[in-house]
C-alpha cells in the first residue's frame, strides 16, 4: 500500500515497499563488543563522525552551550586503536554555530574533508568545508552551494571518484527565515568537494531532511532520508547510474541523523536515532536491504542521543554516536561485530 502522505506530486516516481517480515527474517546478528564514553569536556557534545586517516581513527563532532544555542565548535580527536583517545584540534568560525560535521578521506587518500553546515543570525544558514593533509593545520573554511542549503553528508563514489551528497533546504521558494509546507531535496556532485553541480531533484514529500547517500558494489545508489512532516518516518531512495531517477520505499520508522553503510560481505547496517526493545528515543543500529530496515541492536544510550558515525576495520563495525542518558550529552565509542 502506498502511504498517502507519499503520493503526489511524485507518485509516478515512488515505489513503496513495505516487507518487514522479509526483513527480519533476512536480518543479520550484532554483538555488542565494547563501548566507552570518550569525550564529555563541553557542555554539549553531538553530531559524530568517524574514518580513519593516515593509520588513525578520527572522530569528529559539535561542541556547544546545548543542542540548539552557542557558537558550535567542531572538535577532533584521533585514536591509534579505538582504546585511546586524545584531542587533535578544533575548527570555528566566530559569529557561527557550525552543525552536523562529517569528515571523509579524498579520492586520492591525501586529504581529510571537512564538510558542515554554518548557521548565523545575520548571514543564515550555508554549507562550509576545509581540508588538511595532517589532521591538524586545516585550510579555511569556504562557503558552498548557496544560502539555505543544508548539503549533510559528502560520499565518494568508488567508481567514478566523484564527492556527491544531499542537500536539504527548509525554505526553497522563500528564500526564508520560516520553514514552508514543503522542502526540497536535491542531489549534488563535484570533481574535488570544492564546487558542486545540481546532479538530481529527489521529488520526496513530507519535508525531507537529513540524508545519507551510499554507492553500492553492484553500482546502484541508496538514500537514506528522514522526514519532519507528514508521519515523520524516513524513507530509502534507489537509483541507477547516472542517478538522476530515484525510486523510494517506505520504512515506517521515525529517523534522526541517519547513516549507514556497506560491509564487505553486501550487508547494509544502518544507523539512527530510534525506538528498540526499551521506551525512548535509543541509538540503534539497524538491519537494512534496498526496501526497508528493522532493529538489530541498541547502543546504551538514551534521551538526547544518537547521529552516529559508522566505520568498518579490521571485521568490526566501529561506531562513534553522542548520547545524554549519563547527564549530559557526551560522544560515545563502540565496537560491534556482526555476524
Amino acid at each position: 500500500m502506498i502511504p498517502r502522505q507519499l503520493t503526489a506530486p511524485a507518485a509516478s516516481l515512488l515505489l513503496l515497499f513495505a516487507s518487514t517480515s522479509l526483513l527480519r527474517a533476512q536480518a543479520p546478528a550484532a554483538e555488542l563488543v565494547s563501548v566507552a564514553k570518550i569525550w564529555d569536556q563541553a557542555p554539549h557534545s553531538s553530531a559524530t563522525d568517524i574514518t580513519r586517516y593516515q593509520n588513525l581513527f578520527y572522530c569528529c563532532f559539535r561542541e556547544a552551550e546545548s543542542a540548539t544555542k552557542g557558537d558550535g565548535t567542531i572538535r577532533l580527536l584521533v585514536s591509534a586503536n579505538g582504546k585511546t583517545w586524545v584531542e587533535q584540534t578544533t575548527v570555528s568560525e566566530p559569529g557561527t554555530d557550525l552543525r552536523d560535521p562529517k569528515i571523509i578521506v579524498t579520492p586520492d587518500e591525501k586529504r581529510l574533508y571537512l564538510l558542515c553546515e554554518g548557521v548565523s543570525p545575520t548571514q543564515g544558514r550555508q554549507p562550509r568545508y576545509a581540508t588538511t593533509m595532517d589532521g591538524k593545520v586545516w585550510t579555511p573554511l569556504q562557503k558552498l552551494l548557496a544560502k539555505g542549503d543544508w548539503l549533510w553528508r559528502a560520499t565518494i563514489n568508488p567508481a567514478d571518484k566523484r564527492f556527491y551528497g544531499a542537500s536539504f533546504n527548509i525554505h526553497p521558494s522563500s528564500g526564508g527565515p520560516a520553514p514552508e509546507k514543503e522542502f526540497s531535496l536535491k542531489t549534488y556532485t563535484s570533481v574535488d568537494g570544492s564546487v558542486w553541480q545540481l546532479s538530481s531533484i529527489m521529488q520526496v514529500p513530507g519535508q525531507p531532511g537529513e540524508t545519507t547517500l551510499r554507492f553500492l558494489k553492484d553500482g546502484s545508489a541508496l538514500a537514506l532520508v528522514s522526514r519532519q512532516g507528514a508521519d515523520r518516518k524516513g524513507v530509502i531512495g534507489r537509483a541507477q547510474p547516472p542517478y538522476r531517477e530515484w525510486t523510494w520505499a517506505a520504512t515506517g520508522l521515525p529517523l534522526g541523523g541517519p547513516n549507514f553503510i556497506e560491509l564487505p560481505d553486501g550487508k547494509l547496517i544502518a544507523g539512527s536515532r530510534g525506538f528498540g526493545a526499551t521506551p525512548g528515543p535509543h541509538m540503534v543500529l539497524f538491519a537494512m536491504t534496498a526496501t526497508g530496515m528493522t532493529p538489530l541492536l541498541e547502543l546504551p544510550s538514551g534521551g538526547d542521543c544518537s547521529y552516529p558515525g559508522l566505520y568498518w576495520h579490521d571485521d568490526l563495525l566501529h561506531v562513534t554516536y553522542y548520547s545524554s542518558h549519563e547527564g549530559k550529552a557526551a560522544i560515545y565509542y563502540a565496537q560491534v561485530k556482526v555476524k
